[in-house]
């Protein structure tokens, strides 16, 4: 048996509506309120980044846990913004952590899903016995060029989950992967912003894999949309998980806890698990949950996991992520989201 014995997020306080964003380019901020079902996005704060979201996420996690960061055997730190193009952002955490110096660390990027690469890495370690307990992280403070469409998603967030083969919050009962070389999103080295395929980005790339691997892992394990009580898809907006969740057959109650991406944007990869721990915050012992990634180039990672007692004596350990997305939230305007993200730079 193994599973997520703690879990925890990091959402910046910072917001910026999509209206702020569009008056500044003229474009249409109703088109992207209804049409993507975006509403507004989390901003990092200037002394926030990939690492130090992921050191709270992880504490949060940790606490719930209830073991010491010594115990870890692995740390693993999924982004696509490392702070550093050569310096591990992994070693950062797992010094600020305690866990050092007898912990395998590494960064792993696979664009949107390397939050769930190292989910994957990490259960399986722990599964094969090799070490007691690892700690898998997905966080990204998203980048999006001026003007470009996903300046009105791309956001910040972190999601940590410890995993273990005891002391359970929630039980793994299956993985499934859907993989193919789809150019939809890319950024070459020494550029600062992504660019993307436009329409690409949907049907040959996101509804592909999704649909993919969400069918795959049904077929393996025998459950039917109706079994679970939970399903979360990666969030690149607030329109392709709906969609993708309608054609696969499943209903609203079981999208809309972990649908956050209406008011906290797309933290890459953070986006899914971010999801998961939202869900993790509502579910009951026993509740089955489908949790399925997506990263662009391209790929699906599928996870089913089964809730245990133990959730709910642990979940009131740490903040809740609605409640770190919904308190204490402070809007800026443009000209400080452009400070903030370094889009302008002041004069030497």
């Amino acid at each position: 048996m193994v599973g997520i014995v703690g879990y925890g997020t990091q959402i910046p306080r910072y917001r910026i509506r999509v209206e702020e964003i569009a008056k500044v380019w003229g474009a249409d901020a109703p088109a992207y309120r209804r049409g993507l079902n975006l509403n507004e996005k989390s901003v990092p704060a200037p002394d926030e980044d990939c690492a130090t979201l992921s050191v709270n996420a992880a504490w949060n996690a940790v606490k719930r846990a209830g073991i010491h960061p010594q115990q870890l055997g692995a740390v693993y730190v999924g982004s696509e913004s490392h702070p550093y193009a050569v310096k591990p952002t992994g070693t950062i955490v797992s010094e600020a952590l305690g866990a050092c110096p007898h912990v395998h660390t590494a960064d792993l990027e696979f664009a949107c899903k390397a939050g769930t690469e190292g989910l994957f890495i990490a259960l399986n370690e722990v599964q094969s016995g090799m070490i007691p307990y690892a700690l898998a992280i997905g966080a990204d403070t998203s980048q999006g060029a001026p003007s470009d469409a996903l300046e009105y998603s791309a956001a910040a967030g972190a999601a940590a989950f410890v995993v273990g083969a005891e002391n359970l919050v929630a039980e793994l009962l299956d993985t499934h992967v859907f993989m193919t070389d789809t150019p939809d999103f890319w950024r070459r080295e020494h550029t600062h912003y992504p660019e993307h395929g436009g329409s690409f980005t949907g049907a040959p790339a996101y509804f592909k894999h999704v649909t993919g691997a969400t069918k795959g892992i049904m077929e393996k394990t025998g459950m039917k949309p109706e079994a679970f009580d939970y399903v979360i898809f990666h969030q690149p907006n607030g329109k392709f998980p709906v969609i993708a969740a309608k054609k696969l057959g499943f209903k609203e109650a079981q999208w809309t806890p972990g649908l956050l991406s209406p008011t906290l944007g797309n933290t890459y990869s953070g986006s899914s698990p971010m999801g998961l721990a939202a869900t993790l915050d509502v579910a009951e012992p026993g509740n089955l949950i489908l949790l399925v990634s997506y990263g662009s180039g391209a790929g699906s990672d599928a996870f089913v996991f089964r809730t245990t007692e133990r959730l709910m004596a642990v979940r009131d350990l740490a903040p809740l992520v609605r409640r770190q997305l919904d308190e204490h939230r402070q809007y800026i305007e443009y000209g400080t989201y452009a400070k903030f993200r370094r889009k302008i730079l002041k004069a030497e």
